[in-house]
């Protein structure tokens, strides 16, 4: 993967500390494990950025963040990522994972219509719930495979470009 390109687009840690989100995790944000470029970090990041990137819940990125200290991920990538999920995304995301849960969990499919209000949320989704949450957090697990073992990959193939073309340029 090539490390100055992300270099490049990174923010700076100082900015991700200072931000308001983020402040809950202080001290924690200083550890320098959070900021490498690697192979295995940006794995990591993938994973738990595309895992929280599919959950419902208000603050993917202090949740996102959270599990890339834990994990000891690159903290910038696991939260970039998580903004694929934005208003203008999820209703589609959202409601393929409702239509993938009822699919898997085999539920006939209920029709409603969204309503951004209270009523709803506390009516309205009693009837789509569990196959909603399933169908999220099954797609956050499989996004979260495949997004790591694809970094995996692409970092190792990278690698081993740079490797024949070093022996190439050796031999000739």
């Amino acid at each position: 993967m090539p490390k100055h390109l992300l270099k490049k687009y990174m923010p700076d840690p100082k900015t991700i500390r200072e931000h308001k989100s983020l402040q809950i995790f202080g001290k924690l944000l200083h550890d320098p494990n959070l900021w490498h470029l690697n192979r295995r970090s940006i794995a990591k990041a993938f994973a738990v950025g595309l895992f929280f990137m599919m959950m419902p819940v208000p603050f993917q990125m202090a949740l996102a963040a959270g599990a890339a200290i834990i994990v000891r991920s690159n903290l910038p990538i696991s939260v970039v990522l998580v903004w694929i999920s934005n208003p203008v995304t999820m209703p589609p995301m959202f409601y393929f994972a409702y239509k993938f849960g009822a699919w898997v969990l085999q539920t006939p499919e209920t029709h409603f219509s969204f309503e951004l209000s209270i009523d709803w949320l506390l009516n309205g989704m009693s009837a789509i719930w569990l196959p909603f949450l399933f169908g999220c957090i099954l797609l956050g697990t499989i996004f979260s495979i495949l997004g790591y073992l694809s970094i995996r990959l692409l970092w190792r193939l990278s690698i081993i470009n740079k490797i024949s073309q070093r022996k190439n340029s050796r031999l000739s």
